[in-house]
């Protein structure tokens, strides 16, 4: 019995290591990505570290190279950046004083406000299914006690507080994802700048462990990884460790910026930023904007730097239109707020998604689907059986072209029945007349089809 168990066990074993990743993007590519990110369809955004202090970047990118980005504040400070981002020191010398180094922000940032609770709610209200906090932005500071970062995060210094743990707790318990963005590269780390190879062993491989081994997320977010190709900070060996020994291995997802080799091209997903639309290659694929223009708080915006909530539930219809995912950036203050005005705006997405959210998770784009342009006002997303018409703009009659004649028709959120005639592959429907207190939803309505 023991020669022939023996055998057995070791086939046993050489079957499981087989179905191991290993360290090269053919077999990491080669894993599924797990159905409910692609089902998810919204999540949440979360600039927040040191810059949230200053919170100050221009109120527009006129120049092009991103002066609007409050959360790239101490690179613009640098000496290599003056002639382009000279508004930043003359703010910061105006405002803190020549002497004032940005070290010191981190006793100013002091979170006192934080209510990760209150966050949760808000994010769950908001209809989001999933949220990513930079636990590390290029700065360099951790919202996590990091040992790799001593005195440098935010448990030894500024609020005394495990951020990132006390949201991770606060989200999970709403029902929702919860992910982390890390920067690879930190701008004026010595290490980093004269001993690539020692900061990755000693410092950035460490430090994305520890985050997924202390807090198990559902998403693990890089980013400034563009200095480098993936094989200099070892990015397919931490991914084979993620997707093969650790705790989060059966759930996670991680994007595309794993080197400047990478993006569009590996990761469970891809991005995009401000509209530059689906990356190609079958995978799926995820846009992010800012509530503002800026990822980090900025007090220098004006009401015109934010967009509407129309103008986000419509940017939410298109991406998922096409097929992607739609993470919208929040910037809390230093002292730990959303911005009521920030507030407002997922308020008024969720009160959409509440009524219309059937025809946003768990869909897929529709394969028939007219191409969109930024003229479309008519969308499609489909379920087994089921296709949604989804109008931007409000007409009297939707022309459809569809091979079948629905059993069913009727508008979400309306009771009353909808007009429809069908006709050689074109469906005509009729939208009812309402008054503004019949009205189901703002800025979008949805038709629903129900075939066989």
């Amino acid at each position: 019995m023991k020669r022939i168990l023996v055998p057995l066990f070791a086939m046993f074993v050489f079957f499981l290591r087989a179905q191991e990743y290993q360290a090269a993007w053919q077999s990491l590519d080669s894993r599924t990505t797990p159905r409910w990110y692609k089902d998810a369809k919204f999540g949440i955004f979360i600039h927040w570290g040191l810059y949230s202090v200053p919170s100050w970047a221009t109120n527009s990118n006129a120049d092009g190279f991103g002066s609007n980005y409050a959360e790239w504040y101490w690179q613009r400070l640098s000496a290599s950046q003056l002639k382009i981002h000279k508004e930043f020191v003359a703010f910061h010398e105006r405002v803190y004083g020549r002497d004032f180094k940005y070290p010191d922000f981190a006793s100013k940032f002091t979170c006192e406000m934080f209510d990760p609770k209150q966050w949760a709610q808000v994010f769950k209200n908001a209809g989001a299914k999933y949220v990513v906090l930079t636990s590390k932005h290029h700065e360099g500071f951790c919202l996590w006690p990091s040992k790799e970062s001593w005195n440098w995060n935010s448990v030894d210094v500024g609020p005394h507080r495990d951020l990132a743990g006390e949201l991770s707790d606060a989200v999970k318990k709403e029902g929702l994802r919860m992910g982390f963005y890390y920067s690879l590269y930190e701008w004026f780390n010595p290490q980093y700048k004269n001993d690539l190879a020692g900061y990755v062993q000693q410092r950035m491989l460490p430090q994305m462990k520890d985050l997924v081994t202390r807090y198990h997320p559902d998403i693990f977010w890089a980013d400034g990884e563009w200095d480098h190709p993936a094989d200099a900070w070892k990015s397919t060996e931490f991914l084979a460790w993620l997707f093969n020994e650790s705790p989060s291995k059966e759930a996670i997802v991680v994007n595309d910026r794993w080197g400047n080799d990478t993006r569009g091209l590996h990761g469970s997903f891809h991005t995009s930023e401000y509209g530059q639309g689906n990356t190609g290659n079958g995978k799926p694929w995820e846009e992010c904007r800012g509530i503002g223009e800026s990822f980090g708080y900025n007090r220098n915006e004006n009401l015109e730097q934010y967009a509407t909530s129309e103008q986000l539930v419509h940017q939410l219809i298109h991406v998922v239109a096409r097929g992607g995912n739609f993470l919208l950036n929040v910037g809390p203050t230093a002292d730990g707020r959303i911005p009521v005005i920030m507030q407002q705006r997922l308020r008024d997405i969720g009160d959409w998604l509440k009524i219309n959210g059937e025809a946003i998770y768990e869909s897929e784009a529709w394969t028939k689907a007219p191409g969109i342009t930024k003229e479309t006002d008519l969308f499609f997303t489909a379920k087994e059986k089921l296709l949604y018409a989804i109008t931007t703009r409000w007409k009297k009659e939707i022309l459809i072209e569809t091979d079948e004649k629905p059993l069913h028709v009727n508008m979400l959120g309306y009771p009353g029945k909808i007009s429809y005639r069908y006709n050689g592959n074109k469906l005509l429907i009729k939208m009812p007349q309402l008054t503004p207190d019949k009205i189901p939803c703002s800025f979008a309505w949805v038709i629903k089809l129900q075939y066989k």
